[in-house]
C-alpha cells in the first residue's frame, strides 16, 4: 500500500484518542466545528510545552472561530 500525503483542507479520517483525563476524544464528534490538530512529538521540550500553553491560552479565540484545538 502506498502512503498518501495529506494536504491542508483534506478531510481527515476518524480517530479516537484518550486525553489526559482519560476521556475519549473522537474526531467525528467535532464534525460541525473546525478542528486544529497540533502535533507535538517532542512534548517534553520547552518549545512544545510553549506550543501547548499557547493552545490553552487562546481557547476563547478558538471558540469564537468555532474551532477545537487538539494537541497530540
Amino acid at each position: 500500500m502506498q502512503s498518501v500525503i495529506v494536504q491542508p483542507g483534506d478531510p481527515a479520517r476518524n480517530f479516537s484518542l484518550k486525553d489526559q483525563n482519560d476521556k475519549t476524544f473522537d474526531l467525528y464528534e467535532q464534525a460541525k466545528k473546525r478542528t486544529l490538530l497540533s502535533f507535538h512529538p517532542l512534548a517534553w521540550t520547552d518549545f512544545c510545552a510553549a506550543q501547548m500553553k499557547s493552545l490553552e491560552d487562546n481557547l476563547d479565540e478558538f471558540g469564537r472561530l468555532n474551532c477545537v484545538p487538539v494537541g497530540i
